[in-house]
């Protein structure tokens, strides 16, 4: 008998209702078991990390242009707190200069996915969360830091 596996945990900060909508769209139809918590801004997302730095998630994805606090400024923070350093981070944002995506993989993002459509971003996550399943996520060479999303046509 097929033991049944532990959801993939997987946190979201997008201040964008329709990205939100989206995401959580994509993911609830993958057949891969997941638990979504999704944030608004860069501030709920640091003080529920903060709360809940012994428990973390398997995986964040993260918006860079969010009121209150940015994704840039979130990244930092979370590199630099040894409870949360280990913490992969994905960057999903509309668009990255070359010294901005330098400096995301500097400070220790795992990826950077471009917002695309629905189709990609089915793609990319079902990458990613195979990965984490397999227990073979591990943070690429720089050339490979920016997914270039598939699409399937």
């Amino acid at each position: 008998m097929k033991q049944e596996s532990k959801p993939i945990h997987i946190l979201f900060a997008d201040d964008d209702i329709d990205d939100r909508f989206f995401f959580d769209a994509v993911i609830s139809a993958l057949p891969i078991p997941t638990t979504l918590k999704i944030f608004e801004d860069g501030e709920q997302l640091m003080k529920n990390l903060a709360k809940n730095s012994d428990n973390l998630p398997d995986v964040l994805f993260l918006d860079l242009n969010m009121p209150k606090i940015n994704g840039i400024k979130c990244l930092v923070e979370i590199k630099k707190n040894k409870k949360l350093k280990q913490l992969p981070v994905i960057i999903y944002s509309t668009s990255v200069p070359d010294n901005i995506a330098d400096l995301l993989y500097n400070t220790g993002a795992h990826y950077f996915v471009l917002k695309t459509g629905i189709i990609e971003l089915q793609n990319v996550l079902h990458f990613v969360l195979n990965r984490l399943l397999e227990k073979s996520f591990v943070k690429p060479a720089r050339e490979h830091f920016i997914l270039i999303p598939a699409s399937d046509t």
